[in-house]
């Protein structure tokens, strides 16, 4: 499915199961993409994650329940998916600004949040830099954690810090080879849709695997390579969003093809104005 086609075909989807319990990997295989990259996606597309759409739009929509106080409070707490009335109105509060028994008299407060439009406004720039490559099956070896969608964004780094300041000296001279913190790598493959594995590795030289890491096989895959020259992390940060917004949107001979996510990290100084890094996206043709 066409990339802007497919997240107006998610909201609206998302919008008729509102006070269902759905997951992200329902929503995504409606629109038949990976879990990882829709949700990657939308959060660029739109700048909020799955779940904080769908709790927004419940919130909302909750408000206009109060003023018509046509429900108990109770009763509209398990309605827009909370587990105690103290949960949805904290939950409210927190949104709106005030509790759901002063916006019954101040319904000027409510803060109004509609279903999202997705558009695409085409600008003028340079072109990306990338390229179409079939690679062959590989294998990496690295340390591996799984993470939320909902919070990796800030707990990635984190991850990569701790790697760093605890890990990164560790290994033996033979090990050092692999070169691990070359990639970072995100797999949603055979994951439930609300996380993700990702691996900080580098390619497996057939060394003993010591205790804490682990060697993950990448598929064969046909890969859409961007790269991105600058430092980090807004460098690639940058160009993630350009894929979303720009190429995917205008692209009418690939689409995502795999639930594999990898940056390539080169050497250097990652703050330079020259340095390199890669964003590497498994795509197939339409």
């Amino acid at each position: 499915m066409e990339w802007m086609q497919a997240l107006r075909t998610s909201i609206d989807y998302m919008e008729a199961n509102l006070l269902k319990d759905c997951t992200v990997e329902e929503i995504a295989q409606t629109v038949n993409i990976s879990p990882f990259y829709f949700q990657k996606g939308f959060k660029i597309m739109t700048g909020y994650s799955i779940g904080e759409y769908i709790r927004n739009r419940r919130l909302y929509l909750a408000a206009l329940d109060v003023v018509k106080n046509e429900e108990k409070i109770i009763d509209l707490a398990y309605k827009y998916g909370y587990d105690t009335p103290e949960s949805f109105t904290k939950a409210f509060s927190r949104f709106h600004g005030i509790s759901p028994m002063q916006i019954k008299v101040q319904a000027y407060k409510i803060k109004p949040f509609q279903p999202l439009q997705i558009s695409i406004s085409v600008k003028g720039g340079s072109q990306m830099d990338y390229s179409i490559e079939q690679m062959e099956a590989f294998q990496v070896i690295g340390m591996e954690r799984i993470f939320q969608y909902d919070s990796a964004f800030d707990d990635i780094p984190k991850f990569w810090e701790e790697y760093c300041n605890k890990y990164m000296n560790q290994y033996d001279q033979e090990l050092s080879k692999c070169c691990i913190g070359m990639y970072g790598i995100s797999i949603d493959e055979e994951m439930e849709g609300k996380d993700f594995r990702y691996l900080i590795a580098g390619n497996y030289k057939k060394t003993t695997i010591p205790e804490g890491l682990t060697v993950e096989k990448i598929p064969a895959l046909t890969f859409a390579k961007f790269r991105c020259v600058g430092p980090m992390p807004e460098a690639i940060q940058a160009v993630n969003t350009k894929i979303f917004h720009e190429w995917l949107p205008g692209n009418a001979e690939y689409e995502i093809a795999a639930g594999y996510n990898i940056e390539m990290y080169s050497k250097g100084d990652t703050r330079a104005v020259d340095y390199v890094s890669e964003i590497w996206i498994p795509v197939k043709k339409k």
